[in-house]
């Protein structure tokens, strides 16, 4: 059901034939390289976390990792991610297939920097052996209400 979510999320908008479905799992940035055929660095992992009582998608680059002090700075807690359980009950998709499309309703989607050095980005599609090829561009302007972060470090 959460693929056919952001896939549906993904027609809507316009990117629906951008997305592949594999014969392989693509759960981690180092499947999901293989799967897709690119680099680590350019698959584009969500991270979800608590921020209060609320659900938090951070999208990052697959190379990145997220730096508490700059977590710290922006959400003003501390870095918390979900439980697989809190995962699919906030955001709507299962660990290994978490994307920004077709979430549930008041979750909050931010993107770190770290994207914006590439031309084309994958992220995951709501399963566990799917991405969609996008833009950075592209990614923020179909996810309503996001915005860029600098959370990230090497």
């Amino acid at each position: 059901m959460s693929f056919e979510k952001a896939k549906k999320f993904l027609d809507e908008k316009g990117f629906g034939d951008r997305v592949s479905e594999f014969n392989v799992s693509s759960a981690t940035v180092a499947l999901a390289a293989v799967a897709v055929g690119c680099e680590p660095a350019r698959i584009a992992k969500s991270l979800s976390f608590k921020v209060g009582d609320k659900a938090l998608i951070v999208v990052t680059a697959g190379d990145m990792r997220i730096d508490n002090h700059k977590f710290k700075t922006v959400f003003h807690t501390k870095a918390k991610m979900l439980t697989p359980e809190e995962t699919f009950s906030l955001i709507g998709h299962h660990v290994g297939g978490v994307c920004p499309f077709g979430t549930e309703p008041g979750v909050r989607v931010c993107f770190d920097i770290s994207l914006k050095r590439f031309d084309y980005i994958y992220p995951a599609c709501g399963s566990s052996n799917s991405a969609v090829r996008l833009s950075p561009d592209e990614l923020k302007k179909i996810v309503e209400n996001s915005e860029w972060v600098d959370v990230c470090g090497e």
